[in-house]
């Protein structure tokens, strides 16, 4: 090789090795991991303090809260900042978005929460008339008011939204909730698994409604028995089906590699009732952090 030759190599090296590499080699990882705590719900009532810090333990940096079993706000964020976590969500029931929002919004200020999340309409509204319309309207104002706070108001679905409704004119209620409620006041935390159970496509909703889904419960399925109904008006009813992330039926890379067009910022871990909680938020922890998408 003559000098010219080597140069023009050397040069061609250094250029190739400045350029991003192409667009199919780019991996994706989840950065930071979440679990939503009413998986290990038993053990944050006999011991609330301990179990945040085996969560901590076990890798997760952010987690989101089912209740705060008597504690202070002042105190939870302590405990929180004490084990390096954060609680970027909670979840907070129907009665408590109707009836004492202004109280949780200042608890979600005092722990650092940037979403509440609404994650269960009792049946009997769901039955009613214009039960749905009365959701999406409370939504809307529960919405405007926590983002004038700087919060993020969301709802968090299971299987009933997607089983069509005489109500609504055989329309599913998750497509009636996405229309009726502004997208900027309400977004979804869309549970990965029990949109599966339903047989619908999560990444179906995330091409059509982009931006929606800023959060997500991340949770597998064994293989359904044949003949499942798929949507029930009780999904926690019958969970034997659940299992850890990774373990089950549901393809993790195809949903997570639209994770930017859904809008997904938290992932959030979750299983209903694992035999060994801690053992279950661990398996799953370490399948998502070597996963790439």
């Amino acid at each position: 090789m003559n000098r010219r030759t080597f140069l023009e190599a050397s040069i061609g090296a250094v250029v190739a090795s400045s350029l991003p590499p192409p667009a199919f080699a780019t991996e994706h990882r989840i950065e930071k991991i979440g679990v939503q705590l009413y998986t290990v719900r038993g053990a944050m009532k006999s011991d609330f303090d301990g179990t945040i810090a085996k969560v901590a333990a076990t890798g997760y940096k952010e987690v989101e809260f089912a209740g705060y079993f008597d504690h202070s706000p002042k105190d939870i964020r302590a405990l929180l900042d004490k084990n390096g976590l954060t609680a970027p969500s909670c979840h907070v029931p129907y009665d408590v978005v109707a009836n004492h929002w202004e109280e949780q919004l200042d608890a979600a200020h005092a722990i650092g929460h940037k979403f509440i999340v609404c994650p269960w309409i009792d049946e009997k509204q769901r039955q009613s008339p214009d039960g749905w319309k009365r959701a999406a309207e409370l939504f809307n104002k529960a919405g405007e008011a926590s983002t004038k706070a700087g919060i993020q108001f969301a709802y968090h679905n299971h299987t009933f939204e997607f089983r069509p409704s005489p109500l609504l004119d055989g329309k599913l209620p998750y497509d009636f909730l996405l229309a009726e409620c502004d997208p900027k006041l309400v977004k979804m935390e869309m549970d990965l698994c029990w949109i599966s159970v339903a047989g619908k496509d999560p990444v179906a909703y995330f091409n059509k409604y982009p931006g929606r889904f800023p959060l997500v419960h991340v949770k597998d399925i064994k293989p359904l028995p044949k003949g499942a109904e798929g949507p029930t008006e009780n999904p926690d009813k019958n969970i034997s089906f659940l299992t850890e992330v990774g373990s089950g039926t549901i393809d993790w890379k195809r949903i997570f590699a639209d994770s930017e067009k859904a809008g997904i910022q938290h992932y959030f871990v979750e299983h209903d009732n694992p035999a060994d909680p801690f053992a279950s938020i661990r398996k799953s922890y370490e399948y998502l952090r070597a996963l790439r998408f």
